[in-house]
């Protein structure tokens, strides 16, 4: 192991461990809020199930306004309502608010994605049988999506990966944030490479196992 690596051993596991939790915090925000909102958004279009312009047009401008804003403008719009929710702006647990906030919408847009990708056929076929909404939603679409579920899931991940770099200027930190103060600002080319390639691996590994695991489910 490099000596400069050695020498900053125990911050960039502080920062790897930040990373970690604000990215982890942004895949449970996807998928418990995400999912739903990403199904909610696919089931009120016209001609589906529960068509209901009102709530689509709501939810999709929602969803486009989160997504259209510079992240770092959002992390600093948001900063009222993460002293509120939080009690502070600043560290690691609030630079996590709006990162969920990004990941439900981000991932909702995936979701509704893939679930257009269902042939028509099926959900016809589930309701003429008898199906009820939630029976469609559980046995049929998300089985027949389950793949374009999981590649969503993995593109929005490292999506988070990338957001969670910004996160320094609430005091987030993070293996971004090191390698820009300890890096960048202080002049230490070498380590800010070196973090800069465990990221590039991290990315990966994690494009890797979304693969993997999508082509497994995947009885197409």
């Amino acid at each position: 192991m490099p000596e400069i690596l050695i020498q900053y051993e125990a911050e960039i596991w502080g920062a790897i461990g930040e990373t970690f939790f604000m990215v982890g915090v942004a895949i449970l925000a996807a998928v418990l809020v995400g999912l739903p909102v990403g199904t909610l958004l696919y089931l009120c279009r016209k001609d589906h199930l529960l068509e209901n312009r009102a709530v689509f047009s709501t939810v999709n401008l929602l969803v486009n306004t989160i997504r259209s804003f510079p992240f770092l403008l959002l992390v600093v719009f948001l900063i009222p309502f993460t002293r509120l929710i939080i009690g502070t702006a600043i560290g690691t647990a609030a630079a996590s608010v709006p990162m969920a906030i990004i990941a439900i919408a981000h991932y909702s847009r995936f979701v509704e994605q893939s679930l257009l990708e269902v042939p028509k056929g099926v959900i016809e076929a589930a309701v003429s049988m008898g199906a009820s909404v939630k029976a469609v939603i559980f046995k049929f679409l998300f089985v027949e999506a389950r793949s374009g579920l999981v590649l969503g899931l993995t593109t929005s991940t490292i999506s988070f990966i990338s957001y969670s770099t910004i996160m320094g200027v609430v005091g987030g930190g993070g293996i971004g944030d090191f390698a820009i103060r300890y890096g960048y600002q202080q002049y230490k080319t070498d380590l800010m490479m070196y973090v800069i390639v465990i990221m590039v691996i991290l990315v990966q590994l994690i494009q890797y196992t979304g693969t993997t695991v999508s082509r497994m489910i995947d009885k197409r």
